[in-house]
């Protein structure tokens, strides 16, 4: 059966399972240099990402809507070509304790002039649905808990197994756009306009940002106070799951960080950001440690799936799995809802079948498209051997292979790779990227090797946890290292049938380190380059290489 999963809203994308493989996960932001997070408002993208992979909208025994902003359902205004259309689908929460596969069914979605019916389950559900599908427990049909805490929601936990999945309760009454909100108040991202609290790249700035700062236990006992006494129970009154209620929730947090301002205005910022952090942190491992107790009579209770945009927070992931509560946590590359889409998918067969086993690869974006590369570039013949010499000589190179990775990360398919045995070298890549000096740069290691050099070094593929430098190799590799001696680590195998394992193994040889400096390849403000010609165009840096091919600008020596 084949079912084609559909993300309209931001993170757009189209997901194609077939018999229980991921066939193509086709994120709208991995397209044509589209601009981050873009959305589909025009429902041609499903019937081109059908064909590019030779299918027609006709070949599709199921499509499926994830639901979004609503209490009790979702309306879609988008186009059918030129034709005008509404779409209404399942609501952002489930309404009741079981209601995670109740399905909002439609009769109205117009593709190539043709009528389909639709299934949508709630935005959690699709959450849900990906993390559980995905994850090693699935595999090998185990139980697990589930934690979803997204922008608009508190962090709820559910209980998944094969044969369906139930809500359990919510941990505690914070939406996840704090983090958001946060940093309009504080630091280098405040604002005095703060409407746009949904800015989804700032979480991520934040995060690095904290690292210039301390935790400072009277900051942390300010936010624990005020939101004892007064904004928990603010939080529960306003909240509703759909859009109002989410601005309601954002009201509310802005006169949390306003009412606590007056007793931080000797604070540092970063320190107010940092304790802030940590202040959030702490509540989640103490709610899930409770949480855990309450419910250990259910069997699979030591594995744990984390799912919603929270939980791209590596920090909070490395705090979750240190508790000790939990023998194997997952989070999958695309725990925002870049994997709605699938998710969606995943939840249209757990309303059939159970949530069954997702057969899927990281690497399965969009295939590199052909363009014309400007003239002042030259090409030449180049294996991974010769492409490692030139990144030891301190060159960065524009790595674009195959098929693109899911999420957001950059996981060596659209990658900008360096040398990272130079302090300068972070500092070069942030300014090709016009980032702040603060931003940390990722490391990509051999897997076997990357115990040595960071703690704990563990199997890391997605880059979705928290590792510490050991200070042996501080010096070695200073360009991966950020302020806080912490590393934003992505492992891969050195047997990976994937080039980029090739690269490092040549690398290695040659130099003796397991590692490169690894940071998307894009434009600010864009998703990856669809084809070398794009990265070409923005000619940040000189030497582009894909599938044997080294592009170089001529100006470059």
């Amino acid at each position: 059966m084949r079912i084609c999963g559909i993300k309209l809203t931001h993170d757009g994308a189209i997901a194609l399972v077939d018999k229980g493989r991921l066939v193509f996960s086709i994120e709208q932001e991995k397209r044509d240099n589209n601009a981050r997070y873009q959305s589909i408002d025009n429902l041609d993208a499903i019937v081109v990402a059908l064909a590019e992979h030779g299918l027609d909208v006709r070949d599709v025994d199921q499509f499926v809507i994830d639901g979004w902003g609503g209490e009790i359902e979702s309306r879609f205004d988008v186009f059918s070509g030129s034709n005008p259309i509404t779409l209404k689908a399942g609501p952002y929460l489930e309404r009741h304790a079981e209601g995670l596969l109740t399905s909002r069914d439609g009769i109205d979605l117009v593709l190539n002039d043709r009528v389909f019916t639709y299934e949508s389950y709630p935005h959690v559900t699709g959450h849900v649905a990906s993390a559980y599908c995905t994850s090693p427990f699935a595999e090998v049909g185990q139980p697990a808990f589930c934690l979803v805490w997204d922008g608009g929601m508190f962090p709820r936990l559910y209980y998944v197994e094969r044969c369906g999945a139930r809500f359990l309760e919510c941990l505690f009454p914070m939406i996840g756009f704090a983090y958001v909100v946060m940093g309009r108040h504080f630091g280098p991202y405040r604002r005095k306009n703060r409407g746009d609290w949904s800015d989804r790249a700032l979480a991520g700035k934040l995060m690095a940002y904290i690292a210039l700062g301390s935790v400072d236990e009277e900051i942390i006992t300010i936010f624990r106070k005020l939101y004892d006494q007064r904004f928990a129970a603010e939080f529960i009154r306003r909240y509703s799951a759909d859009i109002t209620g989410m601005e309601s929730a954002v009201a509310t947090l802005n006169a949390f960080f306003e009412v606590s301002a007056p007793e931080l205005k000797d604070k540092a910022p970063e320190n107010v950001l940092s304790s802030f952090h940590y202040f959030l942190e702490r509540m989640l491992v103490r709610a899930m440690t409770i949480a855990s107790t309450r419910y250990s009579y259910l069997p699979g209770r030591r594995n744990l799936c984390i799912a919603g945009g929270c939980g791209l927070n590596i920090k909070w992931n490395s705090a979750l799995r240190a508790m000790g509560v939990f023998d194997n946590v997952w989070v999958p590359p695309f725990p925002n809802d870049s994997g709605s889409a699938i998710g969606a998918a995943c939840a249209a067969i757990a309303a059939r079948k159970g949530f069954l086993p997702l057969e899927w690869s990281v690497y399965s974006g969009p295939v590199l498209k052909a363009g014309a590369v400007p003239s002042e570039w030259k090409f030449s013949p180049c294996n991974t051997a010769e492409l490692a010499a030139i990144l030891a000589n301190k060159n960065p190179v524009i790595f674009l292979v195959g098929r693109a990775e899911l999420g957001p990360r950059a996981l060596g398919g659209r990658s900008i790779l360096a040398d990272a045995t130079s302090a300068r070298m972070k500092d070069s890549l942030n300014d090709f990227k016009l980032r702040e000096y603060f931003r940390p740069v990722a490391p990509i290691c051999l897997e076997d090797r990357a115990p040595e050099i960071f703690s704990p070094g563990t199997a890391d593929p997605y880059m979705l946890f928290d590792h510490q430098t050991r200070p042996e190799w501080h010096a070695k590799i200073p360009a991966v290292i950020h302020l806080d001696g912490s590393a934003r680590l992505q492992t891969i195998r050195r047997t990976a049938q994937h080039q980029i394992a090739e690269l490092l193994v040549e690398y290695e040889k040659l130099t003796g380190i397991p590692l490169l400096c690894n940071t998307s390849a894009n434009d600010a403000g864009r998703g990856f380059f669809p084809d070398v010609a794009s990265a070409c165009k923005w000619g940040r840096v000189g030497h582009v290489w894909s599938e044997g091919v080294l592009w170089t600008k001529k100006s470059c020596p």
